[in-house]
């Protein structure tokens, strides 16, 4: 019997993330999923890493070599590289993994969703919390009704940097919005199933050094219809925390931690005076999402988490900046639907069946 197919896979960037969650996922993603490529700007990283997997490496402006022998690609590169490497990868016929935020600003988003869509490849955004069992279940338990009609929710993400951190590079995508204040909208508006049509934001900095030069701590306000309300505040200079609730009419749930990815989750579900708790393992996040991406291209599947679910958040990003250095509220207009159809370019590379 013939072997199941794999997608074979180049991680672009050889970050935190990369080394110690993205690499390691392979070897709970071999179903579908196969590890070839490695790409680093450091050649000590791309010698050191490919021989620990076993794979070949390269370097940035070997790119288009790289790309020859994938299927496709997990971009975890800087925030400020995304764009270029989606489009470069999509007109090799190479399918994209961008971790988010999906890029810097909402025209590269609609710069990568049409390079994609031109090339028929596909195109998926890192969402790992949608993966995540406890997250999963909190979903439920908010669309079931089990709290009653969902009225606000709240949410703090913070972690203290260290200086010359790559997070605190304007340039290179940096700030407390894009880097954590992702997880806290994507969050708000998964979990209300609907899209803020304003938005409000205040940005503050102490005077610390290692954070000068981005927003050191911001707070975030975003209205949804029907009279809901999302908040939130982020710091790059303070102690690490990553919990949200969200409040419902008949009760509440809260998560705490909740957007972690090395610690098990947990949190409790609350009605009246009665508190269940909630809790999950430690679960690798990542592989769940290499395999639902493998499943879409070896399917000809939509990815779960879109390009365009990618381009809103950055859109809310962009507004709660923009807030945040005027001082006024940004109202946001409805997102045009785009009508889903096969793209009329060439279809992305086949992949081999062994």
């Amino acid at each position: 019997m013939p072997a199941s197919p794999r997608i074979r896979y180049a991680v672009a960037g050889l970050g935190r993330i990369a080394l110690n969650a993205v690499l390691p996922a392979f070897a709970n993603a071999r179903r579908n999923s196969e590890l070839t490529a490695i790409l680093s700007s450091s050649a000590s990283k791309r010698k050191a890493i490919a021989a620990k997997y076993n794979v070949k490496a390269y370097s940035y402006e070997d790119y288009d070599d790289c790309l020859k022998d994938v299927d496709a690609v997990y971009i975890a590169l800087p925030n400020s590289m995304h764009a270029e490497f989606t489009e470069r990868s999509a007109r090799a016929g190479v399918h994209v993994l961008c971790e988010k935020p999906m890029a810097m600003t909402v025209r590269e988003c609609e710069r990568m969703i049409a390079a994609c869509r031109t090339a028929g490849v596909k195109l998926m955004v890192a969402y790992r919390l949608q993966f995540e069992p406890l997250n999963l279940e909190v979903l439920q338990l908010v669309r079931r009704g089990k709290i009653g009609e969902p009225k606000y929710f709240t949410s703090a993400f913070s972690l203290s940097v260290k200086a010359g951190d790559i997070r605190t590079i304007p340039a290179m995508g940096g700030g407390t919005l894009p880097d954590i204040g992702v997880y806290c909208i994507n969050a708000a508006r998964t979990l209300f199933g609907a899209e803020p049509t304003e938005v409000l934001a205040m940005s503050v900095n102490s005077g610390a050094r290692k954070v000068a030069a981005i927003d050191e701590t911001t707070g975030g306000l975003l209205r949804f219809p029907g009279g809901r309300l999302a908040s939130f505040v982020t710091s790059f200079n303070a102690t690490a925390r990553a919990t949200f609730e969200v409040v419902g009419t008949k009760g509440a749930v809260r998560l705490d931690p909740s957007y972690e990815y090395a610690l098990a989750l947990a949190g409790e579900r609350i009605e009246g005076q009665t508190r269940t708790p909630l809790r999950s393992k430690q679960h690798d996040q990542f592989a769940p999402e290499l395999r639902h991406f493998s499943d879409c291209i070896l399917n000809d599947r939509a990815p779960r988490a879109s390009g365009e679910d990618g381009l809103q958040d950055v859109r809310i990003i962009e507004a709660l900046t923009r807030s945040a250095k005027t001082g006024r509220p940004v109202s946001l207009r409805p997102l045009a639907k785009r009508q889903r159809r096969r793209a009329a370019g060439r279809p992305g590379r086949s992949v081999k069946r062994r």
